[in-house]
């Protein structure tokens, strides 16, 4: 990952460099890793995620047919 810094502008260059590393997830595992995750956790975790997502999901497909 790059970040080219204009103007010595650090403080801009920080501020894209956070958000490109956000978007990238690095921050969620940086977090998920300072502790032990027991494997029956993660596998709940991870399946509550997956039903989040699939709500958002169906949520945003109403919103774009107009139902709600």
């Amino acid at each position: 990952m790059q970040v080219s810094v204009r103007d010595n502008n650090v403080d801009q260059a920080l501020r894209v460099l956070k958000k490109k590393l956000q978007r990238e997830g690095v921050f969620r595992e940086m977090k998920l890793k300072q502790h032990f995750e027991k494997p029956s956790e993660k596998n709940a975790r991870q399946k509550a995620e997956a039903i989040r997502r699939s709500r958002k999901l169906a949520r945003k497909k109403l919103e774009r047919e107009g139902m709600l």
